[in-house]
């Protein structure tokens, strides 16, 4: 399989899938999640793989959610994508979710926004002392009334996921780790040995066991699909409003987003 945006490669029971555009921060944009989603169709039809990595390219950055410089009026430019981007990036939640073997984020640099919501949402989360963690959309025009509130709380607590959305701040590996957002926190250096070391543990598990635990988990949270269909719908609609125009725009101009006039 030949892919543009991300490296996809399997090996004794692992697959890895790295996105790979370091020169944009590794954001996505909707042919980069329709590329993810292809790569875990292809390790769901091997029943050699036991487990899943999700990573990125370089050490800035692991994902910072959709590109910023595709957005225009009415949001996010499909380019040569199949699907939207918002469709795409529902598409990628809910494979990373239903498919029956352990997916674990190896987080480097910044997971900002909906690449918080794909580190969130993988069954692990290995970090370097280097990862920053957070949600930016009300500062840029955007939000995720999905996976990435109603999933966020049940995994920090429903004050600091507010806390994290209302306020748009940053968090240090460490602090992610204290939250119960991580599972370990590594030096940077040691990210990929310690990934490995846990893939190998996995993969000397009982497939079947580790599947239906992993539907056991989901269980209690698969009604939030249906949430992220409509937060899907209203975002495409919040998308055309002047609001969000102004918090792209500022974002772009590297300016504070003045949201002031919205408010009367």
């Amino acid at each position: 399989m030949e892919f543009k945006e991300i490296i996809y490669e399997k090996k004794d029971g692992v697959a890895k899938v790295t996105i790979n555009r370091p020169e944009r921060y590794n954001a996505f944009t909707a042919l980069t999640l329709e590329e993810i989603y292809s790569a875990f169709r292809d390790s769901w039809a091997d029943k050699t793989i036991g487990v899943i990595v999700l990573g990125a390219v370089g050490d800035k950055a692991f994902c910072t959610g959709g590109d910023q410089k595709i957005k225009d009026g009415e949001g996010y430019e499909q380019g040569e994508a199949i699907f939207s981007l918002l469709d795409a990036h529902g598409q990628v939640i809910s494979i990373i979710r239903d498919i029956p073997v352990p997916v674990i984020a190896a987080v480097n640099g910044f997971a900002i926004g909906g690449g918080n919501v794909l580190q969130l949402v993988c069954d692990l989360t290995i970090a370097s002392e280097t990862a920053r963690f957070g949600q930016a959309g009300p500062r840029v025009g955007s939000f995720d009334a999905g996976f990435g509130t109603v999933y966020l709380s049940r995994i920090v607590g429903e004050k600091k996921a507010r806390e994290i959305w209302y306020l748009c701040r940053q968090y240090s590996a460490s602090e992610a780790l204290e939250m119960g957002l991580v599972n370990k926190v590594v030096p940077p250096s040691e990210l990929e040995s310690e990934v490995d070391k846990w893939c190998q543990e996995i993969i000397q598990k009982a497939p079947a066991s580790l599947a239906f635990l992993k539907a056991s988990f989901n269980a209690d949270t698969d009604h939030v699909s249906g949430i992220s269909t409509m937060s899907k719908h209203a975002v495409d609609l919040y998308y055309r409003t002047d609001e969000s125009h102004e918090g792209v725009q500022a974002f772009l101009e590297k300016r504070p987003p003045d949201f002031r006039r919205f408010r009367k």
